[in-house]
């Protein structure tokens, strides 16, 4: 299987005792490891000037530490970065940390794949092996991951737990043994990532990458979902042929992503897992209904009766490796085929909110990211005022915080309150000027206020204004290429909203 990437949505924290994982956490299928080669790229990262929410902050005296070096091999290093950065910072960490999961061991990290088997990602970094290499040397950064490493193995500690829990209930729920073998689970603490998890699968070796100071539990429980059952769906890959009409039904929602928009395995393996964490989190009837319209508004269309077809072997007893073939039986085809005749997807739309989102940890870690992440889920499903809400709230716990405002103001725009939408966006582009760091807006959240301004004041016939603010836009450093093309647009002619929305947004 291919180098993969999940992406998944998060609930709450999650604990067990010790005893779920091995305490040897360098052996078994189940692994808890901190990666030497890893810190070393992502600390060469902040060495050579990568500064982004939501990543470790200029507080941190290790970041500090790395910041403050000096030499040829790291003005080299700074030079290669600036060369090979992506205007999104989540991207160009997710770049490297891929890079990392595949580099052998410190001194060289020499890559442990043939160049026609790397990955796009790391094939950007071309060259960066020797650079990282070189920068290694002059740092003394063996001599630094001995120092710090008393910290990553308490670390480690704080992964076991909800790391168990992860495994039990997945491998108790599908009624699978997790055996010895030669594919791996392995979960790797690194506090730098900051507030991202980054979840790659290299064949039959599946790596989680987390801040163990992050709640992480249900990207994990996710990515061992898919450590659990991508075998299945590969080993039936033959009964899978009579989904294809439901596959290319799914191809018509607008919002589905486009790594599964090449793949119809991809995309059945998605949804079992999506239903299958359904399944384990027992939500209310409302929440449930509410997961499975916004699944499938997305065109994940074989979630709801993959869920049927998961009641079914609850109700059964044999593991899901013996009971696969019935579940993929159960599922009546052209009855989903009717179904699907008549299905609204959730249209496509410019405003940026997962963009925004994906600036922030994916699990909220506290109360404030909660709010922020309710805001988001609501704003998406166009559930405007209980958005605004939401973000409302998010601003009574931090006020003043810029993803507030921003999401504040995008759920205003939809309920068509224009001035208070104008204030909010307005704040969010005087905070970049603030005094206080924790306010100023991430360069997606800025480029967007300012691309909406524009639009209001192109809506009011203020086209001088219009282009100050898109020309601000423009000029935001790591904005998103999106922001950028719709600022473009701006400048080159003044906004006029779809007739179907007459709102800026």
């Amino acid at each position: 299987m291919t180098l993969g990437v999940f992406l998944c949505a998060a609930t709450g924290p999650l604990f067990l005792t010790h005893a779920a994982v091995p305490q040897d956490a360098s052996s078994g299928s189940i692994r808890v490891e901190a990666s030497p080669q890893l810190f070393a790229t992502v600390g060469a990262l902040f060495a050579a000037g990568f500064d982004r929410s939501p990543n470790a902050s200029s507080g941190d005296p290790l970041v500090a530490r790395l910041r403050a070096l000096q030499g040829p091999a790291t003005e080299a290093l700074r030079a290669y970065f600036r060369d090979h950065s992506s205007e999104d910072p989540a991207a160009t960490i997710s770049r490297y940390v891929t890079f990392a999961l595949i580099a052998g061991p410190p001194p060289k990290f020499e890559l442990t794949l043939p160049r026609e088997e790397l990955p796009p990602d790391v094939l950007a970094l071309d060259g960066f092996g020797e650079i990282l290499a070189n920068f290694y040397q002059e740092a003394g950064i063996e001599a630094l991951w001995r120092e710090i490493q008393p910290r990553y193995e308490q670390s480690k500690l704080l992964l076991r737990e909800p790391l168990g829990l992860v495994v039990l209930t997945g491998a108790g729920y599908l009624r699978e043994l997790v055996r010895p073998g030669p594919r791996t689970f392995t979960v790797y603490a690194e506090p730098l990532v900051g507030g991202q998890t980054h979840v790659r699968n290299v064949g039959d070796h599946y790596a989680v990458v987390v801040n163990p100071a992050v709640n992480s539990s249900d990207d994990m429980r996710h990515a061992f979902l898919h450590f659990l059952l991508d075998p299945l769906v590969i080993r039936y890959r033959e009964q899978l042929l009579p989904q294809e009409p439901l596959f290319r039904a799914a191809l018509r929602a607008p919002r589905l992503p486009e790594s599964l928009r090449r793949d119809s395995l991809a995309l059945f393996t998605e949804c079992l897992v999506q239903a299958a964490e359904l399944r384990l989190r027992r939500l209310p009837a409302a929440r449930l209904a509410g997961e499975l319209d916004r699944a499938e508004g997305d065109g994940l269309v074989l979630v709801r009766p993959l869920m049927a077809a998961l009641a079914k072997f609850e109700a059964a007893e044999p593991a899901m490796g013996f009971y696969y073939p019935d579940l993929l039986r159960s599922m009546d085809v052209y009855a989903e085929q009717l179904r699907l005749q008549t299905i609204r997807f959730a249209p496509a739309s410019d405003l940026p909110v997962a963009s925004a989102a994906a600036a922030r940890p994916a699990t909220p870690s506290s109360e404030l990211d909660q709010a922020l992440a309710d805001g988001d889920r609501l704003t998406a499903a166009r559930d405007a005022a209980r958005a605004a809400a939401a973000y409302e709230r998010a601003l009574s716990i931090a006020p003043g915080d810029p993803r507030a405002l921003y999401g504040f103001a995008v759920a205003s725009v939809l309920l068509g309150q224009g001035e208070r939408a104008y204030d909010l966006f307005t704040q969010v582009v005087s905070a970049e000027s603030g005094a206080d760091p924790a306010t100023r807006p991430d360069p997606v959240t800025l480029a967007w206020a300012h691309v909406y301004l524009g639009r209001m004041h192109d809506l009011a016939g203020e086209r001088e204004q219009a282009l100050a603010e898109y020309r601000g836009a423009l000029a935001v450093a790591g904005a998103p290429e999106a922001a950028r093309e719709a600022a473009q647009r701006g400048v080159e002619q003044a906004y006029q909203p779809a007739v179907r929305n007459p709102s800026p947004g």
